[in-house]
């Protein structure tokens, strides 16, 4: 099993940039993080060169994030801020060597027109990105953390995965918001873990280290493993406190 830190989520008692070093001495190997654009290029790829990580994901510009957006993809008339964030993630992905993009698809009702206009824009993504190599994830949200959000439901996307029908587009499985939207979480991953192509973990219900709540981590990952998930895991999760105290969760699964 390979672990990535999500640097947005954990090590916040250190500056953003400091968070590469403390998640390197604590083991990992990998980071993930929301969003890079705050930091030029050259000052993160540093970073990880100097601290012997990969960088694995990060999302593709969301909209305005202060002003409530959550991703443009299914944004009415916002063709050319969708291709432009577009092409500014993969200068970073580029950058950074990093094979995966989250493509966030935004705040919006389903309807047919919204779903055509979502699966247009995902596939163009997906043809920008085949260009250099890239992935792109797409990832069902919870109602509950994102009302409104468009991607609800893990069948949803991969309804609409058939939809996009791209080889370089699969799904961003995050087990704690699916565990909220519909549970029934090994039937999940049987079902479609073929289109799986990252996962992310935290506890359920309050989004803390995997140690404990609805679902035994330790059966969930042998899981994924047993049907053949390979990739690396996100630990998109809230530390209850210092980050490396509660890692014990972590040394017990890797040492197992």
């Amino acid at each position: 099993m390979k672990f990535a830190a999500n640097l947005s989520t954990m090590f916040q008692e250190h500056a953003f940039l400091d968070r590469f070093e403390a998640a390197s001495r604590a083991g990992f190997a990998a980071v993930e993080y929301l969003l890079p654009y705050e930091y030029d290029v050259q000052i993160l790829s540093a970073a990880l060169e100097k601290h012997n990580l990969e960088q694995v994901l990060f999302n593709a510009p969301p909209g305005d994030w202060a002003k409530g957006e959550r991703g443009l993809a299914v944004l009415l008339g916002r063709d050319a801020e969708f291709a432009a964030g577009v092409a500014k993630a993969l200068e970073y992905a580029v950058g950074l060597s990093c094979s995966r993009i989250h493509v966030m698809a935004g705040l919006g009702e389903v309807s047919a027109s919204a779903e055509r206009r979502y699966v247009e824009r995902i596939q163009f993504a997906a043809e920008e990105a085949a260009r250099v190599g890239c992935q792109i994830t797409i990832e069902a949200i919870n109602p509950r953390d994102m009302p409104g959000y468009f991607l609800q439901s893990v069948h949803q996307a991969v309804r609409l995965l058939d939809q996009i029908d791209r080889a370089n587009v699969g799904l961003q499985l995050d087990i704690y918001h699916a565990q909220i939207a519909h549970g029934d979480i090994t039937k999940l991953i049987d079902s479609y873990i073929d289109r799986v192509s990252h996962v992310q973990i935290a506890s359920v219900p309050e989004r803390a280290e995997p140690d404990c709540g609805e679902l035994s981590y330790s059966y969930v990952l042998n899981r994924l493993h047993e049907a053949g998930y390979t990739g690396w895991i996100g630990c998109e999760y809230f530390p209850r406190s210092e980050t490396v105290g509660g890692l014990s969760w972590l040394h017990n699964l890797t040492n197992a």
